[in-house]
């Protein structure tokens, strides 16, 4: 089998199995969603999962480690969060410190 051949029965295997997981989902029972737990660990695993793609988007340059103007521009949005700045304004900086510092040549 080529590789293209392969690659394709990787994504209706992914599909499929996507399909299973939320079908897996409807048929929890109700009463163990209603723990407390639950909730607790859904919101943990949210933030967990919402960093982990921040620091990937940030850090990562395919394989290899990045330091660039998009690790400024994350700075400069926590800073904003920090302070309570509204979002527009929190994504307004960061993507002009990001613009600005690419448009020095860094990043």
């Amino acid at each position: 089998m080529s590789a293209y051949a392969w690659m394709w029965v990787a994504i209706v295997g992914a599909g499929a199995l996507s399909w299973l997981i939320k079908l897996a989902g409807h048929a929890v029972p109700e009463h163990w969603l209603e723990n407390p737990r639950v909730h607790r660990i859904a919101a943990f695993v949210t933030v967990a999962l919402l960093a982990a793609l921040v620091g990937v988007q940030t850090f990562a340059n395919g394989r290899t480690l990045a330091v660039d103007a998009r690790l400024a521009a994350v700075a400069v949005a926590a800073v904003l969060l920090w302070r309570r700045a509204p979002f527009i304004v929190v994504v307004a900086a960061a993507a002009g410190v990001a613009a600005g510092l690419r448009a020095l040549g860094w990043g």
